[in-house]
């Protein structure tokens, strides 16, 4: 069975390598600055010990005061998993930067969380819808989505 690391056996070496780039330490789960999400995946990744080097999934939740993006890792040479989670404030154009760049399998999944959501991801290569057309008005996942539109 897959082990699930805790925040703080996650924060540990990252707050050495990152001092300051926690947020805060849950029990199946770790917090961090957004801004810094490539450096943090990408440590984890590469990091002995640990190489969460496969990415499950990216997914992101509206909690209306700010968006939560979520990332489930695994390490299959270890057997355990990890989660690490941003939170992105604001409501007009909330953004956290791609991490394509370190796993490609990101594609999708942040195309899918921009169009449904409204959390864009700067340094994306493809930055477009994918489920809805260009021009919908909206990201009908929000909290705060009017459903206006005529089908």
């Amino acid at each position: 069975m897959t082990k699930v690391l805790s925040g703080g056996e996650l924060a540990t070496p990252l707050s050495q390598r990152f001092p300051g780039v926690v947020d805060e330490i849950g029990e199946s789960a770790l917090w961090v600055k957004p801004d810094r999400i490539v450096d943090v995946v990408s440590f984890l990744k590469e990091q002995p010990g640990l190489e969460l080097n496969y990415l499950n999934a990216i997914s992101a939740v509206d909690y209306v005061e700010y968006f939560e993006v979520l990332y489930h890792m695994t390490s299959f040479a270890h057997n355990h998993s990890g989660v690490v989670k941003a939170r992105v404030y604001g409501r007009e154009d909330p953004s956290i930067p791609s991490v394509y760049s370190v796993w490609q399998g990101a594609d999708y999944q942040e195309r899918e969380i921009w169009d449904l959501m409204g959390v864009s991801f700067p340094g994306h290569p493809n930055h477009k819808r994918i489920m809805l057309w260009e021009g919908f008005p909206g990201h009908p996942l929000r909290k705060d989505f009017k459903d206006t539109v005529e089908y």
